[in-house]
């Protein structure tokens, strides 16, 4: 093996895009990579990142707007109604916590070093009174210095024009996994109604925010497969989650991804969407404990910092020293 992953990091900063079968191999060689192949991997994943992104990493927030009592049964998920992890405390329940509550939390993620707010509600969409409170929200956010983003489902093409038009910084649309792992995750909506509410995303002109959820048993085939979907779809931004098993969801007996493993999953997007945004998200705590600043050095060029939807994330002076101490910097506001 020696040798392969350096000379696939060669290929992929001369331009050369992978085709279907050479992502395979190289998802296959990911998955079986000794500590030898780790590093070289790692290594050639790291500089694909800083050739595209130098050494500015993006930190971005998010804001719990809606939470709980979700009609969708994402097996991950404790916000789901269809579990019994908010009745075990894993998850608060409140309805659209509105405009003046988002502008304060958009102020303490500016004061943190964010330069985006994502507004993030449960449910399989938001409508009504709450969207348009949703659109002045957007307004006021941008007024504060931030890029507004929104995570509120699945939403047709002219709700998402209305969000454009308030002037959303992007829209976060998950796909979670493959398409041939998907039903083993959720059986409330199809696939196709995720993939169809980020196309309509990306044709709007929306910088669009779509990835993953890491761990839940997926192989490193369907890995593969998600990436390909997400880099035909166009979409610019992946955010990168890692499986925090929850009490009362249905993958709670679930163990942890392996840090290295993590760092391996994190690599292979890198050199599979070289010029993407590659955002580490949710369980990096959990997944990579002390640890968490070798992400920055495997192909990562964004951080959520903060707390998640409903685990405690890393305080934001935190990642602000990772950084300081590996020469990294974080990204300018009005930057991707």
């Amino acid at each position: 093996m020696s040798g392969y992953f350096e000379d696939v990091g060669r290929r992929v900063l001369a331009g050369e895009i992978l085709d279907r079968a050479q992502a395979g191999e190289l998802g296959r060689r990911a998955g079986e990579a000794g500590a030898d192949g780790a590093r070289e991997l790692l290594d050639a994943a790291r500089r694909v990142k800083e050739h595209h992104f130098g050494q500015r990493i993006g930190l971005c927030s998010i804001v719990n707007a809606r939470s709980g009592s979700c009609s969708e049964d994402c097996a991950f998920c404790a916000q789901s109604a269809h579990h019994r992890a908010g009745q075990r405390g894993a998850c608060r329940e409140y309805p659209f916590i509105g405009l003046e509550a988002i502008v304060r939390a958009a102020r303490a993620a500016r004061a943190a070093g964010a330069t985006r707010l994502g507004i993030v509600t449960s449910g399989k969409a938001l409508g009504g009174a709450d969207f348009q409170e949703l659109l002045r929200a957007v307004a006021a956010v941008r007024e504060l210095g931030l890029a507004a983003d929104a995570s509120v489902g699945i939403l047709d093409r002219g709700r998402l024009e209305a969000l454009r038009d308030a002037g959303l910084g992007a829209y976060h649309h998950n796909l979670e996994t493959a398409r041939s792992f998907f039903a083993r995750i959720c059986t409330t909506h199809a696939y196709d109604d995720d993939v169809d509410t980020v196309r309509h995303a990306v044709a709007l002109g929306l910088y669009v925010c779509s990835g993953g959820l890491f761990g839940m048993g997926e192989t490193w085939a369907q890995r593969v497969e998600l990436a390909l979907e997400l880099r035909g779809l166009g979409v610019p931004s992946v955010p990168v989650n890692f499986l925090t098993p929850i009490p009362g969801t249905p993958l709670e007996a679930r163990p942890l991804l392996d840090a290295d493993e993590a760092l391996r999953i994190v690599a292979l997007l890198r050199l599979l969407l070289p010029d993407r945004h590659i955002r580490i998200c949710g369980g990096r705590p959990a997944v990579m404990g002390a640890r968490k600043a070798e992400l920055l050095t495997c192909g990562a060029s964004g951080l959520m910092t903060g707390d998640y939807l409903t685990t405690p994330g890393e305080p934001a002076a935190a990642d602000l020293a990772d950084l300081e101490r590996l020469g990294l910097s974080p990204e300018p506001p009005g930057a991707g």
